[in-house]
């Protein structure tokens, strides 16, 4: 996406299709969001519960791509380095 774009975490909370998430971003909204390229080519798994940072145009809010997903020292804001 260009650089205007909006940088959010989410947790998925659903699947379909042409791997296509349903994302809850940490203020509750609701959003349909894709796999990116790179997440696509790599086989990088995402399931249901999974953690994810988004990108979200400031044009259209209720869809997104996904771009990775979060480690669970990322989850806590860090962990321990």
């Amino acid at each position: 996406m260009a650089k205007d774009a909006i940088e959010m975490k989410g947790v998925v909370k659903e699947c379909f299709p042409n791997t296509t998430f349903k994302v809850v971003c940490d203020n509750g909204h609701e959003l349909i969001a894709y796999l990116a390229g790179k997440m696509r080519r790599y086989y990088i798994r995402v399931l249901p519960g999974d953690q994810v940072l988004v990108e979200i145009s400031p044009y259209d809010l209720t869809k997104g791509r996904i771009v990775r997903r979060l480690k669970e020292a990322d989850k806590d804001g860090g962990g321990s380095q």
